[in-house]
């Protein structure tokens, strides 16, 4: 099995084999991949010859058969076929048969006017099986899984040298914090932060927070910061942001409550001597989450957070039990606290 990059490095050198099998659930791999395959394999005024096609609709032997038909017009034909359930460990029921020994033996003996690329957007593929077996041996396996948390950092570099802009260190962990985890985001984001900044321009942490698409997790940091700033228009202003995104005044306490919590956390595992990637580890958070709480946590005696907890409790309460309307509560909360 190979990784994306190092499959991605093949096509960009115009070494194309006749199957590939894209396998994970990391779509934004996938996708670059099939946008690289395609332009590599197929002129632009040749994309008649690209045909796609759902495994859990038609039998792979019809597949193969389009496979090997040679192309009406045009030197090479690409075949994009999404779902091989077959190769998971409990395929799918169907209301058909696919007849993976006909795929065994094309894989063998390819033509070579087609490309055929299966695309598996799934956990779990079997190896043990004679298919899966046979795609490994003479096809070409890309690991489409998504990055671990440590690599976040080296992928948003790449990509912002990519698009030609500079992200300040304060910028660049807040993104990482942000998009750790979709990558298809993290580049939506990076290129509207390039078109805003310009060629060679610099992404600091103003511009970052002004133009990046904020997620709720995100705006509760921010929602903290006001409350440390004591700025009651702000955080209302973030949270009525928030109520545009449709987040529930119970989603935004247990928000608030992890933050808060994780401030007490690291104040109580700093007075014990705690470095900041000891405490990294024993929370299981992202280090700039750590980072941010190190800062804050300065701000607050430990009663004064522990004070903070009980009142968010207690607003939970409140709406849970129909004791005071939702929206009125975590307004008054948001001023009760400030």
């Amino acid at each position: 099995m190979a990784t994306y990059m190092e499959v991605m490095q093949q096509v960009r050198k115009k070494q194309i084999v006749p199957v590939y099998i894209l396998y994970g659930t990391e779509s934004y791999f996938i996708q670059q991949l099939k946008d690289e395959i395609t332009k590599v394999v197929l002129p632009a005024n040749e994309r008649d010859n690209l045909t796609t096609y759902d495994l859990e609709e038609t039998p792979i032997q019809e597949v193969i058969a389009d496979v090997e038909t040679y192309p009406f017009f045009g030197e090479k034909k690409l075949i994009f076929a999404y779902n091989p359930t077959f190769l998971k460990p409990k395929p799918d029921k169907l209301p058909f048969e696919h007849d993976v020994q006909a795929l065994e033996q094309y894989v063998a003996n390819p033509v070579d006017y087609s490309i055929l690329v299966l695309i598996g957007p799934f956990e779990k593929m079997d190896e043990r099986k004679k298919v899966s077996k046979s795609l490994k041996k003479h096809g070409l396996l890309a690991n489409c899984s998504p990055i671990k948390e440590y690599e976040v950092g080296k992928w948003i570099k790449q990509l912002s040298e990519s698009l030609e802009i500079s992200i300040e260190p304060d910028a660049f962990e807040m993104i990482e914090a942000e998009f750790s985890s979709d990558l298809n985001l993290l580049q939506s984001e990076l290129t509207k932060l390039a078109f805003y900044v310009g060629k060679d321009g610099i992404v600091t942490k103003e511009v970052a927070e002004t133009m990046i698409s904020h997620s709720p997790n995100s705006s509760s940091l921010r929602l903290v910061d006001a409350v440390i700033d004591k700025d009651l228009y702000k955080a209302i202003s973030i949270y009525k942001d928030l109520e545009k995104m449709k987040e529930e005044p119970i989603a935004l306490i247990a928000l608030l409550a992890f933050q808060f919590r994780t401030i007490l956390r690291v104040k109580l595992l700093k007075n014990k001597g705690y470095s900041q990637s000891q405490m990294q580890k024993q929370l299981g958070v992202h280090p700039y989450v750590i980072k941010i709480a190190v800062n804050r946590e300065k701000m607050f005696t430990q009663e004064k957070l522990e004070n903070i907890m009980d009142r968010l409790t207690k607003a939970d309460t409140q709406i849970k039990r129909g004791e005071m309307e939702k929206q009125l509560a975590f307004e008054l909360l948001l001023y009760d606290i400030i």
